[in-house]
């Protein structure tokens, strides 16, 4: 099974070196990285270069014009681009756990796909964080965080839980199985089945619309959010509008009553 993940980004270079440097350090190095770049600026094109300079992974760069937030236009290319037939898809903002690829390859299952969540970092750590801290697991261990300063609650569990009771934990929780553009995996020709990600759509819901659209054809979702472990680092959305969500709730629901299988506004509409 060849695997690429694609990670999206804009203008955010600092967090995505240090996505960057949590895939270096895969357990289960087989897979190639198709950075999804939603028009950011020279700074993160060297940032790329020079990563994969320094870490020796197969990265592809899929970038296209800043013309406001675009992305799931920038997916849409960066799955055409994508050689592996198996994706697993994240954001520039989530360093994965050294065992996030292989815990993806592990669960994958025709006719499904995997569903995870992350583990959110305020500000001050996510800032603090270092490429040292990467290597060494430490933003993944509870007891370091609350050394740095995190205020622990439940969500931390997802830190502490072994496999076993990590797959417990994935059969209990409340949390719907839905596709979440930060953590989740499919299969590529599933993917071109329902026509990649409705480009009519700006931020909130479009990745969940995608995974209904999946659930449409057949596609059964499966629980993850405990196995396959990232954590986010925090960030600012002063592109977000009300009328952004409004308009793609709009599009969930028509989804949903007309159970849609195959949106028209994807990547057949487009030459690229």
């Amino acid at each position: 099974m060849d695997i690429s993940v694609i990670i999206s980004t804009y203008n955010s270079p600092e967090w995505l070196a240090k996505v960057i440097v949590g895939y270096e350090c895969q357990k289960d190095n087989d897979f190639e990285i198709v950075i999804a770049d939603d028009g950011s600026n020279r700074e993160t094109r060297k940032l790329i270069s020079e990563m994969r300079h320094l870490t020796g992974l197969d990265i592809k760069h899929v970038w296209q014009e800043d013309r406001g937030f675009r992305k799931c236009r920038i997916l849409n290319k960066a799955i055409l681009a994508s050689d592996g037939d198996y994706l697993i898809m994240t954001d520039g903002d989530c360093i994965p756990r050294t065992d996030f690829v292989a815990v993806h390859r592990e669960n994958a299952e025709q006719g499904c796909f995997l569903s995870g969540g992350y583990f959110k970092l305020p500000m001050s750590i996510s800032q603090r964080i270092s490429m040292l801290d990467i290597a060494s697991g430490r933003p993944f261990d509870s007891e370091w965080l609350e050394s740095q300063g995190y205020e622990s609650n439940f969500k931390a569990i997802k830190l502490k839980v072994n496999h076993w009771q990590a797959r417990i934990c994935n059969r209990l929780t409340p949390t719907r199985r839905t596709w979440n553009g930060h953590n989740a995996s499919g299969w590529k020709a599933d993917a071109l089945r329902v026509n990649g990600f409705d480009e009519r759509m700006q931020y909130g819901g479009e990745d969940c619309e995608f995974g209904e659209r999946l659930k449409n054809i057949g596609i059964k979702a499966k629980q993850i959010r405990y196995s396959a472990i990232c954590v986010h680092l925090d960030h600012e959305r002063g592109y977000v509008t009300e009328d952004m969500r409004r308009k793609n709730r709009a599009i969930r629901q028509h989804t949903k009553r007309q159970h849609i299988m195959e949106t028209p506004f994807g990547i057949r509409q487009q030459s690229y």
